[in-house]
């Protein structure tokens, strides 16, 4: 919890002093229309519009899930990972996006007693 309350004060101030120019996630497209999500870094996914965002992480949990087979959307639960993502994301820009779900996904699994091989 205490985690929570610092990342999320990090991000208040982090808004309150840097207003960026928000661009299209298409800005990051290839030549032929493909987005290479294992190198997008924290900073784009911070720089790019809200809705944008939302559809970004949105595909990383299906990528995710997929990759563990799970057929189930957990919303509530999908929402706060993906909050805790963009959180962690603003205050560490220079990090990859896949890299920053691996710290709130360990971070999670450690918060309910979950221990990985």
């Amino acid at each position: 919890m205490r985690l929570r309350l610092l990342l999320s004060a990090t991000l208040l101030v982090a808004a309150m002093t840097s207003a960026r120019a928000q661009v299209p996630l298409s800005s990051y497209v290839d030549a032929n229309g493909f987005i290479d999500v294992q190198t997008l870094t924290c900073a784009q996914l911070a720089g790019t519009y809200q809705e944008d965002a939302d559809a970004l992480t949105a595909w990383y949990s299906g990528w995710y899930n997929g990759l563990a087979k799970k057929h189930f959307l957990d919303l509530r639960k999908g929402k706060i990972a993906e909050h805790e993502v963009i959180v962690y994301c603003k205050a560490n820009p220079e990090k990859r996006i896949i890299d920053a779900i691996a710290v709130v996904f360990k971070a999670e699994r450690e918060l309910m007693g979950i221990q990985m091989k």
